[in-house]
């Protein structure tokens, strides 16, 4: 599967365009992880492209990521995407062994922080963002309540990267995707 079949399947599946913004933050997340650990950049884009296209149809715990993982092993996509796609999702019991799954779980709720604490900056640009002002915000329960926080420090501590140094590396990654993400 190339990038732009990922992107028509994600469409396909999904309609919802914050939901489409998510995977385009978490594919800029996963390609730059990709690099900094030597893998294929295309290859774990579409992972990060592809982890919650089946969310908006299934959006329960007892379906997602169940159901997606089930299409694309039926299309015979990688088995490791569909481990690291299911291990997004704590819940699930699939371990984040590989590096691609760590990464993954470390980038998918972070992307959400960072949006979040983007738009309420006076500019809502990230490219005024400072990585601060998401750790900061981090330690605010009640601001973008739903992201898991945990999911976070663990994915960072399984990548051995120091928090600070994480959240710099997906805002920067997600300033190289910023016209498309609409910040």
């Amino acid at each position: 599967m190339n990038r732009e079949e990922a992107w028509a399947l994600l469409c396909e599946w999904t309609e919802n365009d914050a939901l489409r913004k998510h995977a385009l933050a978490v594919e800029a997340a996963m390609r730059f992880y990709a690099q900094k650990f030597g893998e294929d950049p295309d290859e774990w884009g579409i992972v990060g492209l592809l982890h919650d296209f089946d969310y908006e149809k299934y959006p329960t715990m007892e379906e997602h990521p169940y159901k997606g993982v089930e299409h694309l092993r039926s299309i015979g996509v990688p088995e490791s995407w569909c481990e690291a796609i299911l291990a997004h999702a704590p819940y699930t019991g699939q371990k984040a062994e590989s590096t691609m799954a760590k990464s993954l779980l470390a980038s998918d709720e972070l992307t959400g922080l960072i949006v979040a604490t983007t738009l309420v900056q006076p500019s809502k640009k990230i490219a005024d963002l400072k990585p601060k002002s998401v750790k900061k915000r981090m330690k605010e329960k009640a601001f973008a309540k739903k992201v898991n926080r945990e999911d976070i420090i663990q994915g960072a501590e399984m990548l051995g990267i120091p928090l600070e140094e994480h959240i710099e590396n997906v805002v920067n990654a997600m300033r190289d995707s910023a016209e498309a993400l609409g910040l």
